[in-house]
């Protein structure tokens, strides 16, 4: 049998151990600053951004408020949350399909975490890339839409598995579509009996109480409270 003249490099694996070790440099200066971080991921139009204002007016008047905005190009999102009168930083991937610890801790450095209590990253828009890298942050909340269907953690299992908490957007538009609630509560569950599932919509504040009360208490948790 003759020897493998050549060496089997896993580029995907090492990809990834070099991630993890810059996700814990990223967590580790977090905490030194204070500072909580918020992965928060969907699909293209699952509503990151509406929610993340309404997020935003909710506890504002609470905490100093930084968001690192992840995107391919443009910078729409970003003009729409700076008129929340919120720190804000336009990142542009370059077209990747997600941010990493390299790029999350770059942002975090360009914009700044003095003075800041609590800081989102809306990544950028699809269930698959951004699942697969830690980012550092110390909470993941991912977002799907009513419009999506309740069959997404059959096809995007990692994103389900990977997150703590699942908002169920624009469930003022539920009457309109075929989307079973229990199903996809069943089909979470079982991929991470632990996440959170809240129901909410970002356009009407149904059932933003709860999921308020659920990340101030994560916030609170991890010794960041109202400064």
């Amino acid at each position: 049998m003759t020897e493998r003249a050549f060496e089997v490099f896993e580029t995907k694996e090492r990809v990834q151990a070099d991630n993890a070790k810059e996700a814990a440099k990223v967590r580790e200066s977090l905490k030194q600053h204070h500072v909580f971080l918020v992965n928060l991921m969907s699909s293209p139009g699952a509503g990151k951004t509406t929610t993340l204002v309404r997020t935003i007016r909710e506890l504002k008047n609470d905490y100093k408020i930084g968001v690192m905005e992840a995107d391919v190009d443009s910078d729409v999102d970003a003009r729409t949350i700076a008129a929340e009168g919120v720190k804000v930083i336009q990142l542009h991937t370059g077209g990747s399909c997600h941010m990493d610890a390299d790029m999350t801790e770059r942002g975090l450095e360009e914009m700044g975490l003095d003075g800041l209590d609590l800081v989102f990253l809306e990544n950028v828009g699809n269930l698959v890339c951004p699942a697969e890298f830690d980012v550092g942050a110390d909470v993941r909340v991912m977002i799907l839409s009513v419009p999506e269907g309740d069959d997404k953690p059959l096809k995007y299992p990692l994103m389900f598995t990977v997150s703590d908490c699942l908002l169920v957007n624009k469930i003022d538009a539920m009457e309109v579509f075929d989307f079973d609630m229990e199903a996809l509560e069943e089909r979470a569950k079982k991929l991470n009996p632990d996440i959170a599932i809240l129901p909410v919509s970002s356009l009407t504040g149904t059932g933003f109480g709860a999921w308020i009360e659920w990340l101030r208490s994560r916030i609170e948790e991890a010794g960041h409270e109202d400064h």
